[in-house]
């Protein structure tokens, strides 16, 4: 797999690792720490208990530590949304118990994040569920994604909305950009705080057939958050065939200047050996 040029990488993007698919064959708390030896500065997590939306606080300041100690900045957490990559595909817009436990988490996810320095947060809107009419899904969605954009503001961080894909999560209602855009519009009328934000990820959006440089074209203004991976099978730049350096250079050229997350399977080889495609030079951030 060639390494993309270096004058077209790193230089006007920002690049983080998500740790919750990368390094996984690691534990959680040295994961930091790995990230920091292959070069990188800033992370990103999914809610790293799916289990558990309100773990003990010694965990917490455990990860806490371990991102200290590693130098290593998180850029990116997702609120608890269940088990992930699995069929718990957000938590907010189910009703009952999920939905409880979602709201448990803002406070405990917010105050991590604050803790941290992180500013942005993710809210994975919820798989429909059978036998629950999706309107009062909605309404209740927009009622937890309020509620979460006012804990995020209270930190000054952003909110963000993502939209997965059709094939892999089919039950997910949040399956194209306009969709995506339409829930951050209708949050940031709810609250008037306008840190709604589309989180803009070129795998699921090209799983979905969406034509990408028209999406960046027209919502690089309200994306909050950049993730990717090749197509087909979400692994480095490189081993699919999209042309991400290209699209890359169009988020630059759109005005984006925030993190773009590598949100990719490393393969059958540890993950520290994934990162080829990208120079050494461009992975720390500036």
């Amino acid at each position: 797999m060639a390494a993309l040029p270096a004058e077209k990488t790193g230089q006007d993007q920002r690049f983080d690792v998500n740790l919750s698919i990368l390094f996984t064959e690691l534990p959680l708390l040295e994961r930091p720490a790995a990230a920091a030896a292959a070069g990188f500065t800033a992370v990103e997590l999914w809610w790293p208990w799916p289990e558990n939306p309100t773990p003990p606080q010694a965990d917490l300041d455990a990860l806490k530590k371990a991102l200290d100690d590693a130098g290593t900045q998180l850029v990116g957490l997702n609120f608890y949304a269940g088990r992930l990559p699995g069929p718990d595909r957000g938590a907010l817009s189910v009703p009952g118990a999920e939905s409880e436990r979602f709201r448990a988490n803002v406070e405990v996810a917010t105050a991590f994040a604050a803790s941290v320095g992180c500013g942005a947060l993710n809210a994975l809107y919820g798989n429909r569920v059978e036998g629950v009419d999706p309107a009062a899904q909605d309404e209740l969605a927009l009622e937890n994604l309020t509620l979460a954009a006012r804990a995020a503001d209270r930190i000054g961080a952003v909110l963000l909305i993502e939209t997965l894909n059709g094939p892999e999560s089919p039950d997910y209602p949040l399956l194209s950009a306009p969709a995506g855009i339409e829930v951050v519009d209708r949050v940031n009328a709810a609250t008037g705080l306008g840190n709604a934000k589309f989180l803009l990820d070129l795998y699921h959006l090209s799983m979905n057939g969406e034509d990408l440089g028209r999406v960046i074209t027209d919502h690089a203004d309200r994306t909050g958050h950049v993730q990717i991976a090749d197509n087909p099978g979400r692994g480095a730049p490189g081993t699919g065939s999209l042309p991400l350096e290209q699209l890359l250079g169009a988020l630059t050229k759109a005005g984006y200047d925030g993190w773009v997350g590598l949100e990719y399977k490393p393969g059958d080889r540890p993950s520290a050996e994934s990162f080829e495609w990208l120079p050494a030079a461009s992975r720390a951030a500036r």
